[in-house]
């Protein structure tokens, strides 16, 4: 409709015309809204440059853990409470993202972790994977490769389909045989592990049906060409991350080697209430975030703040992660 002169429009006659049409969006207290609260958050990926190849981050969703006291240990709930409110994040919920990377080198596609699958532990945030994987353009059938930096629930878990069907069904695994040993054996889990039922049923579900065609990695192993497994134990008996290198560019995909952007980062000798072996665990991440920073290599984090890409660098007895959206050039020029 068109108004030849809008300063001649009176108030009465404008609030007239707009509610037409509007009031089954109206709102308690009569405001009017232009469309319905609680919209579902939608799916995301994040697409960039390596070299030669393309990479592409997606989402498998939050995963909220809740009050950071009982996840992060051997730090004082004060020291928590600094640190957090330093960085204006929340004190009462450690919100971790689930970033999935996947690398298509041309010749094959390889994707790391899965994801939590349909398990709810942590709500229904979780189990984006393959919504997110479709709005990117990835086939799930066109994966040549599931690379597992460990068997926890949330990056073995949209392996297979509750039908028993593999997500993946033209894909070669790699895990290491520790882990998967470890986290399929009932007897191998202690009994006070956090939610041990849960992560015991998702390794079995997952990796179980399809243990022919997992290969076991090992350390310094390259699996694949421009893939090299770096061992990084303590979080899980063999947690590893992963240096990714296509037309002489690098990035290194760390896993869970650090959970959180700030907890684990400022004092990397702080332990995570998840991890097998809280001690090695802290050696693992001092030493390899110590290794990427003085050689400035971009990482990729699974939990860090979408889309997890950044660097770290030393300061003072820790480290600093910088957060860094990469162009669709190289991550290596950031």
């Amino acid at each position: 409709m068109l108004i030849p002169n809008s300063f001649g429009m009176t108030r009465r006659r404008l609030l007239n015309t707009v509610g037409v049409g509007t009031a089954a969006f109206a709102l308690p207290g009569g405001a009017l809204g232009k469309m319905p609260l609680g919209q579902p958050q939608t799916a995301f990926f994040y697409r960039f440059k390596l070299g030669s190849a393309e990479c592409t981050v997606v989402s498998d969703g939050q995963l909220p853990l809740g009050d950071p006291n009982v996840a992060f240990l051997n730090i004082t709930k004060d020291e928590i409470a600094r640190e957090l409110q330093d960085n204006f994040l929340p004190t009462a919920n450690a919100v971790l993202e689930q970033n999935v990377l996947v690398v298509n080198f041309g010749d094959r596609v390889v994707l790391f972790d899965t994801g939590m699958g349909t398990d709810k532990l942590f709500g229904d945030s979780t189990g984006k994977l393959l919504t997110t994987l479709r709005q990117a353009g990835i086939d799930p059938a066109n994966v040549d490769a599931v690379v597992m930096s460990h068997a926890h629930i949330d990056h073995c878990g949209g392996l297979v389909a509750d039908d028993g069907k593999p997500n993946f069904p033209n894909a070669q695994y790699y895990l290491g045989q520790s882990d998967f040993d470890y986290w399929t054996d009932d007897a191998k889990i202690p009994a006070n592990y956090p939610a041990r039922p849960h992560f015991l049923a998702q390794a079995r579900k997952n990796l179980l049906p399809v243990k022919d065609r997992i290969h076991f990695y090992k350390d310094n192993e390259q699996i694949l060409p421009g893939i090299t497994v770096l061992s990084a134990p303590g979080h899980t008996v063999s947690h590893s991350i992963f240096m990714i290198e296509a037309g002489g560019q690098q990035l290194c995909y760390i896993g869970d080697l650090a959970h959180h952007p700030v907890l684990l980062l400022e004092h990397p000798r702080t332990q995570f209430a998840f991890d097998t072996d809280p001690i090695q665990s802290a050696e693992s991440r001092v030493r390899m975030l110590g290794m990427l920073a003085a050689n400035r290599v971009p990482l990729l984090a699974y939990h860090f703040a979408w889309p997890g890409i950044g660097h770290v660098a030393k300061q003072g007895e820790g480290f600093r992660y910088f957060s860094v959206l990469p162009q669709m050039g190289a991550v290596s020029s950031l």
